[in-house]
């Protein structure tokens, strides 16, 4: 039984790294063009015809291969499932980075199983990079076309003020509830070596990789955080929410080396 619980694993993983592939190449036949259309959703964040073509194939593909399973979309909703596993997706995670032409949006595709994330994919289309991971097999790092995997491992930075600390937008700090938690930022930002908002899936991949010691998000969805958590433990760091328990379902997160969990979370605690 175990095996095969393994085995069922594995070709998840191993579909999820390829159509996140897949996706990806077709966000950048949108990425930079003139003439891209930006519509704003219920809650005011942005979408483009790219988010939504990447997660019709997303799906299309996920259902060629695997049609038992549950899916759950940023843009295109949810669809239950009976096998016990359910993917989860953000297209494009950093919609606000694409449009503007910046690359360091990512898409992000993740499997939970019951309700427990079991394998997760950061890939970065316009950087070339992508980090993925299942359940007690490690990370790996895919640097570029035509180049070999290679294991992934975070950084031994163990002191705060010798960190990179990165955060996805610092206003999102202000929305927190039920207090603005911005003073948690600038402490952060005050307390470590360079602070910078390379964030969104692309900071955590930073932290997967060993480049970047802490990411930080004050307001996240399922959608974001699904893929995380394999990544980073299996990375050898740590994965949590503000309280420190590790887990994708409380709307908040923190990513780090482990070296300088303690430190981080001492500011996040009573937020």
């Amino acid at each position: 039984m175990a095996s095969l619980a393994a085995d069922a694993l594995k070709q998840r993983l191993d579909w999820a790294v390829e159509i996140a592939l897949e996706a990806g190449r077709l966000t950048l036949g949108h990425f930079r063009q003139s003439g891209l259309q930006v519509e704003r959703k219920a809650d005011d964040s942005p979408v483009t015809v790219a988010d939504r073509e990447a997660e019709e194939l997303l799906r299309l593909r996920i259902a060629e291969r695997f049609p038992a399973d549950g899916l759950l979309g940023e843009e295109l909703g949810s669809i239950e499932g009976k096998s016990g596993f359910q993917w989860v997706l953000d297209p494009i995670d950093g919609t606000k980075s694409f449009i503007h032409g910046v690359p360091l949006y990512t898409t992000l595709v993740a499997v939970l199983h019951e309700e427990q994330p079991c394998a997760g994919v950061i890939h970065a289309p316009a950087m070339s990079e992508t980090v993925y991971a299942a359940t007690g097999g490690g990370c790996c790092y895919l640097p570029g076309p035509g180049i070999l995997p290679r294991p992934a491992y975070v950084s031994q930075v163990s002191r705060l003020e010798e960190s990179l600390v990165l955060t996805s937008e610092v206003a999102n700090f202000a929305l927190r509830r039920p207090a603005d938690a911005s003073h948690v930022y600038h402490e952060l930002e005050r307390q470590a070596r360079l602070a910078r908002t390379w964030g969104d899936g692309y900071g955590y991949l930073m932290v997967a990789t060993g480049r970047a010691e802490v990411m930080i998000d004050a307001v996240m969805n399922l959608w974001d955080a699904a893929p995380l958590q394999t990544v980073i433990e299996e990375a050898g760091g740590r994965f949590s929410d503000w309280q420190g328990r590790p887990t994708v379902h409380s709307g908040d997160a923190v990513a780090c080396n482990g070296l300088v969990a303690d430190a981080v979370l001492a500011l996040t605690k009573d937020h």
